[in-house]
């Protein structure tokens, strides 16, 4: 079978190789293109370079093509794909691990089209908005608030199946212990016995309908080929306003709106309030409380902030932590504002990062530390 797979090597490099122009080695190696003129291409840059060896030569003819261990290639299926038309260049002289997809347009739209699937099937569960990709960069959610949900109980009927799911992994594993080779068949068991326990463990969280509401997905696609599905992330421009501290605003004298709740209109021309008021407004009362002068109020600022600055020096765990809550907001959040020390962090952006950056040991180790510090 293989030496017939030769057959499909162009007759001018057969020549060659008849000529004792190229080993037996490098004519496998063109095994991987059924294009000849691709492969004579190919041929004459390596006859003129230093490089011949018969990796370098498959990789110059499988440049563009995308193997079958990528993750669109395992999401997809390679079933799907050549169903779909798609052609699959495979190497029968040496292990290929599956061989490489000659039309990554057509596999990156089949990926598209089943992530997009993914992400219709999501739309009941209320979400704002839901962001897909094959691949997002690394640290895609930074500046976004991760909505923190509860886990939801397993039933009864779960909780059964997941205790023989693990008595029988259990079982296998003592079985087989002992042995220097485990058969197939339970080596594939244990497989799906693990990846049966992962869905449980990684079953769904509650969210509250509020945060659902303003919050967002991100629908991807892992390493391994399976739907990445991340919850619960609110952009800025989302969060709900927030509430007027006490002495504020809203304990101005205020009137009743068309639906009873107490609002004070304000008529403006331009932005610029025009200094009226709506005709549903009650007169001024004569004793009611006048806003202070702008001098007085710096003034008053500047003696509260010299008597924050002498209580903060004389309390160091308390100042350890203000400084600590001005770091991680300025680190963690993109708008941060809460806070009356005047001291930032800077972020380091990757302005360029290898596709996978997210699944590498460091970025889930941070992932994990930053999780934990959350929580």
């Amino acid at each position: 079978m293989q030496r017939l797979r030769l057959a499909a090597v162009s007759d001018k490099l057969l020549d060659a190789y008849a000529d004792d122009g190229m080993t037996l080695e490098q004519l496998t190696a063109f095994t991987v293109s059924n294009d000849y003129a691709r492969q004579e291409l190919v041929w004459e840059a390596v006859s003129r370079s230093h490089n011949k060896e018969p990796y370098h030569i498959r990789r110059q003819l499988t440049e563009g093509a995308v193997r079958a261990s990528d993750r669109r290639a395992r999401f997809v299926g390679i079933d799907i794909y050549e169903a779909a038309g798609g052609d699959v260049a495979r190497d029968l002289f040496q292990h290929d691990d599956g061989g490489w997809l000659q039309d990554p347009a057509l596999l990156d739209r089949l990926a598209s089209e089943k992530l997009q699937v993914e992400a219709e099937s999501l739309g009941g569960e209320g979400w704002k908005w839901i962001e897909i990709a094959i691949d997002f960069p690394y640290v895609h959610t930074a500046g976004l608030r991760c909505v923190m949900g509860e886990t939801v109980d397993l039933t009864e009927e779960e909780t059964a199946g997941l205790a023989a799911l693990k008595a029988e992994s259990a079982l296998l594993e003592e079985q087989y212990s002992q042995s220097n080779e485990m058969p197939e068949e339970v080596d594939q068991r244990l497989g799906e016995i693990e990846t049966a326990i992962a869905a449980f463990e990684a079953r769904s969280l509650s969210y509250e309908p509020a945060e659902i509401a303003r919050a967002g997905t991100f629908v991807s696609v892992d390493a391994e080929g399976r739907p990445r599905i991340e919850r619960g992330f609110v952009r800025p421009e989302d969060e709900a306003p927030v509430e007027p501290v006490e002495g504020g605003a809203a304990d101005a004298p205020e009137t009743k709106g068309s639906e009873g709740a107490l609002q004070l209109a304000v008529i403006t021309i331009g932005g610029a309030p025009t200094g009226s008021r709506s005709d549903t407004e009650t007169p001024e009362e004569d004793d009611a409380i006048r806003p202070l002068s702008d001098r007085l109020v710096t003034e008053l600022t500047a003696h509260r902030t010299l008597a924050l600055r002498d209580a903060l020096a004389n309390e160091q765990r308390v100042a350890f932590q203000a400084v600590l809550h001005a770091l991680c907001l300025n680190g963690f959040y993109r708008y941060a504002s809460s806070t009356c020390l005047e001291i930032t962090a800077k972020r380091s952006a990757f302005s360029a990062q290898a596709p996978g950056l997210a699944e590498t040991r460091s970025a889930r180790a941070v992932g994990e530390a930053n999780a934990g510090g959350a929580g």
